[in-house]
């Protein structure tokens, strides 16, 4: 079992260029796991966890509707924003400059054989390290993902997430707003969820711009702690 974390940030980097990385990290992972098991061995599977941050791009869920973006491939171009229908769950959603993107590529048997756990405790690290800057996050039900103002009418999302995973190994993972163009959502129906709106850390705290670097450093404490693991830089 092992339960070190390899860490790279990718700083501004690609969306499908970072796509196909994750595909590669993710396959070497299951490749091993069907090689030991194939030669009855117990080889240690790594795990990964990329940060990362996208031009701007919309990217739609395995399950997701094409028409929850608004806009046409000529739009598109205009924004100078791109478009992918990918292999991770939930609907479409929006990555751009000002948003931390998190890609944890786990062998989830390595912590514990939970999806729904795996899940809870992406929101649960978004969580803490928000309310480190005061606000009280929480989770909407039946939606993923961490909100503020959880039922009332200014119910607003901070953080999308949506996972894969096959063999207990995951990729995708989570997009917090930090110092992003919000107004990048109004060209989609943000994760098909009609009549809620988004928000961004700076937005909440009425500041021009946020530390970035702070912000991943907490939620990299958090993460730990919650996954009781450690991190090799």
């Amino acid at each position: 079992m092992n339960k070190q974390i390899q860490l790279f940030d990718l700083g501004n980097k690609d969306y499908k260029a970072t796509w196909e990385y994750q595909e590669e990290l993710f396959k070497g992972i299951v490749d091993l796991k069907i090689q030991n098991r194939k030669d009855e061995t117990s080889l240690p599977t790594p795990n990964y966890f990329l940060f990362v941050e996208h031009p701007h791009v919309y990217t739609l869920g395995k399950s997701g509707d094409l028409s929850n973006l608004l806009l046409s491939e000529k739009q598109l171009e205009a924004k100078g924003a791109t478009f992918y229908k990918i292999n991770r769950g939930g609907d479409i959603t929006y990555h751009g400059p000002g948003q931390i993107v998190g890609y944890p590529i786990l062998d989830l048997e390595n912590f514990f054989t939970d999806i729904h756990k795996y899940l809870r405790l992406l929101e649960e690290a978004i969580i803490l390290t928000l309310a480190e800057y005061g606000l009280t996050c929480g989770r909407s039900e039946g939606e993923t993902g961490v909100w503020l103002g959880v039922g009332t009418p200014f119910a607003r999302k901070i953080c999308a997430m949506g996972v894969r995973a096959s063999r207990w190994v995951t990729m995708h993972g989570f997009a917090l707003n930090v110092n992003a163009d919000l107004g990048y959502f109004d060209n989609i129906i943000p994760c098909g969820i009609r009549g809620k709106a988004v928000t961004s850390l700076n937005v909440e705290l009425g500041v021009e711009s946020v530390d970035e670097n702070e912000v991943k450093a907490k939620i990299l404490h958090h993460f730990v702690s919650l996954f009781e693991c450690s991190i090799i830089r």
